[in-house]
């Protein structure tokens, strides 16, 4: 069975007006649009100003061959993968077939011609260019759809996660595209995006999609965009959560494999966001559970008050080891923190570990070098492998302008005053690796001085050195900063999508209180 003819946009070049004329009317019987050209020339300026499917082309033109012509066509990119045929109202030898082939053409047809051959070779030099033009098409799209749902699964956020799907989508399709996904907050991220260009993002309360249909389908009237008819595809990772939504136009969406295509990307958008949702959920609850092993409150003290804050690791759900602790000996305090190696369930045990020998060797131990010992053997024996922490303890006795502090491998206090800002001269190893230790020091905290105490995931970064850090920390710092507001600001400068977990503790000796 003879397959239907599909109606193309040919291009026929001949200065001779009734073999033009036969070969015009043989296409139009045939179903085909056909415009007309005289000279190669104005054949090449038609191309360049219209869209064909094929060419057929005279061999004998009066301003250049069908030769040039043909060469020229495959040379440009814009009309390399439409098809010519070339005509030659006379007999040529063999070799000018070769070279008509050679330089361009698909076909080569000699006069006498049959209407039947001109078109039965036209239809089989359109079927390939359709077949190759198809398979180009797919692989185009495939690649796409791959480059958008990597994307769409490397989404950090929701909001990058919107924008990767409204953004692929308009792409992957070709046309306008919307995605909606609702987040963790109960907010509804709208982001629509035109092919090529990024995706505009604003967000709605979640009941704008009440009442909708939960299924695929044609939205007349959307009330994300009123008017504005869209093909819409529902898709949900787990049947608890909001569903997410990705539309286009209904003209974009015109075959089965348009259908898929977009079915692929809702449900690729719609597995992503579990993970995020789960993801979210995971951090709260690691972050619940840090904030529970570290102190409640902090003493209130007029002569020495404090500040402290512990944020998360960006980068991670998993609970880490950064600690701080003030425990009250009497009349003194014993400032301490410290950051146990890795970030797991097990480091965050040892970490409360660590905190609770700290205080209970501290009953009974007043040189905080002695107390750092007995915590050395404690790991070392008990978690050899696995427990490496730093550790700066300060013994603080407000009555007395002296302070005695000892490290284990932590970044040294850094102590600001009128003179300026400096980190106290005091090192260690770190608690583990059963190491002898240096003893205690004895440092002066004149009245109005402050001190930071921090983990080193406030002083690291990518690719700078540790030495780097800790001196932008030394020039951020002033002797007279509001000590809630310096926490927060050096959070909000130093603290942004760090890897690692980040503990900070300051406080200021106001006044010298008096011996109770």
């Amino acid at each position: 069975m003879t397959p239907p003819v599909v109606p193309a946009r040919i291009l026929v070049v001949d200065d001779t007006v009734a073999s033009r004329y036969v070969r015009v009317s043989w296409l139009r019987r045939g179903g085909h649009e056909v415009t007309e050209a005289v000279t190669g020339g104005q054949g090449l300026d038609l191309l360049a100003a219209q869209e064909f499917d094929l060419v057929v082309l005279d061999v004998n033109l009066p301003d250049m061959s069908g030769f040039e012509v043909a060469e020229r066509i495959k040379g440009d990119p814009r009309t390399a993968a439409v098809p010519v045929v070339h005509v030659s109202a006379a007999f040529r030898e063999a070799e000018d077939r070769i070279t008509g082939l050679n330089r361009g053409a698909d076909a080569y047809l000699t006069e006498p011609l049959e209407p039947g051959e001109l078109l039965a070779t036209v239809e089989a030099a359109l079927r390939y260019y359709r077949a190759r033009a198809l398979v180009e098409r797919l692989a185009d799209r495939l690649a796409k759809l791959t480059t958008t749902t990597l994307r769409i699964n490397a989404a950090a956020t929701f909001d990058d996660l919107v924008a990767a799907a409204a953004e692929g989508t308009a792409t992957v399709l070709g046309a306008p595209a919307t995605a909606l996904v609702t987040n963790p907050e109960g907010e509804l991220l709208i982001g629509r995006a035109e092919p090529g260009a990024p995706a505009g993002l604003r967000r709605e309360p979640a009941r704008l999609l009440d009442g909708l249909p939960p299924d695929t389908g044609t939205q007349p009237d959307p009330p994300w965009e009123p008017g504005v008819p869209a093909t819409v595809v529902v898709a949900r990772g787990n049947p608890r959560r909001p569903p997410i939504r990705v539309a286009v136009a209904p003209g974009a969406v015109a075959t089965d494999e348009d259908h898929n295509l977009l079915r692929q990307l809702a449900q690729a958008t719609a597995l992503t966001a579990e993970g995020l949702r789960a993801f979210s959920e995971e951090h709260d609850l690691a972050l619940t559970l840090q904030r529970s092993l570290l102190p409640r409150r902090l003493p209130s003290l007029p002569a020495l008050p404090m500040a402290a804050r512990y944020a998360p690791a960006s980068a991670h759900a998993e609970i880490g080891g950064d600690f701080y602790e003030v425990t009250e000996l009497d009349d003194r305090l014993l400032i301490a923190i410290g950051d146990v190696t890795g970030h797991s369930l097990h480091a965050a045990t040892i970490m409360g570990e660590v905190r609770h020998a700290l205080r209970a060797y501290a009953v009974d131990e007043s040189d905080p070098a002695q107390i750092l010992r007995r915590l050395d053997a404690m790991l070392h024996k008990f978690h050899s492998t696995q427990g490496l922490t730093t550790m700066c303890l300060i013994l603080v006795d407000p009555a007395e302008e002296t302070a005695v502090v000892a490290n284990a491998g932590h970044i040294p206090p850094l102590l600001a005053d009128a003179s300026g800002a400096r980190y106290l001269d005091v090192r260690g190893p770190l608690l583990g690796i059963s190491l002898p230790r240096p003893p205690a020091s004895e440092v002066v905290l004149p009245v109005g001085g402050l001190v930071l105490l921090t983990t080193d995931g406030l002083v690291e970064h990518s690719g700078a050195d540790l030495d780097e850090g800790m001196e932008l920390l030394r020039t951020a710092v002033s002797h007279d900063d509001d000590m809630d507001a310096l926490c927060d600001r050096l959070l909000a400068d130093f603290g942004r999508n760090k890897k690692d977990d980040i503990a900070l503790l300051a406080f200021r000796r106001e006044h010298l209180a008096p011996r109770g």
